[in-house]
């Protein structure tokens, strides 16, 4: 009876631990007038979310170049490692949104001749959308931004160009733009040879995390809570170090870390649990 009992008490131990799961849908998408196509992503629900009637605070997780909506999904393991962050308890339930950003044209950003208003798409239609599609809580202490290197690049930019949108944003290795107008342009006259210098400067201007840091007003840049991480052998390591200087020169409160590793999954993987407790410090009212 006893070894029955056990047996009994084995099997309802891992039917809950099985239950305890949350859910990756990796293959939804919204039409979008804007792009004038139908855009794709992927939404992380957690182990809750099926048997419970409440909103959830919510992050948007941005991929790099050379992966599209399932990057996160299928190389960085966000389902293990929010359910397990979510377990222990250093994570609090929330939904992940991970739009595509590789189809089409790769990038965060709206294109510099005005064709391609990709920024436009995920503040007017993607996350309107999501956020009236699942329960998520649509405010500014409950909404965070995250991405890896592309996608590090358009966290920085998405929070700093709408600090009164998210609580905290968390690049990886990002891409933070050009360092200097020179370099905007190099990048720019490739494929535009005969654009203005003043459209140089003007796209600088708005699409350098340094230019941003030094020109905004220092209350928008303190409105956000900021985690900035990259690996010591990372080739993104010096825009990441120049940011950093720029906001202890401005006083502006931030987590910079610095830890051993490279431009690849093995360092995003080991990043994600810290972003995950990170912005559930926020989510907490901390």
């Amino acid at each position: 009876m006893r070894i029955l009992k056990f047996a009994a008490l084995l099997f309802f131990c891992s039917v809950c631990s099985f239950a305890q799961t949350g859910k990756v849908l990796d293959n939804l998408s919204l039409p979008s007038k804007l792009l004038k196509s139908e855009r794709k992503f992927a939404i992380y629900l957690p182990p809750d979310y099926a048997t419970s009637e409440r909103s959830y605070p919510v992050l948007y997780l941005l991929h790099g170049a050379g992966d599209n909506h399932t990057g996160w999904v299928q190389f960085g393991e966000v389902l293990n490692i929010a359910d397990k962050a979510i377990r222990e308890g250093t994570s609090t339930p929330m939904i992940i949104v991970m739009p595509d950003a590789d189809t089409g044209r790769r990038g965060y950003f709206n294109d510099v001749k005005g064709d391609w208003p990709y920024e436009d798409f995920f503040f007017q239609e993607l996350m309107p959308f999501v956020e009236k599609k699942f329960r998520i809580k649509a405010e500014k202490r409950y909404r965070a931004v995250a991405g890896l290197s592309m996608g590090g690049g358009g966290s920085f930019m998405y929070a700093l160009h709408h600090p009164e949108l998210f609580s905290s944003a968390c690049p990886l290795s990002a891409s933070t733009g050009p360092i200097t107008v020179e370099d905007a342009k190099k990048n720019l006259v490739r494929d535009n040879p005969d654009i203005a210098d003043s459209t140089v400067t003007k796209y600088y201007n708005r699409h350098s995390a340094l230019a941003l840091v030094n020109n905004m007003p220092d209350a928008d840049k303190k409105a956000v809570r900021w985690y900035i991480d990259c690996g010591d052998d990372d080739f993104l390591f010096e825009g990441n170090s120049l940011v950093h200087i720029a906001l202890r020169k401005k006083e502006i409160p931030h987590e910079f870390r610095i830890r051993e590793g490279a431009h690849n999954w093995t360092y995003w993987r080991e990043s994600l649990p810290t972003v995950l407790q990170f912005v559930s410090q926020a989510f907490h009212q901390y």
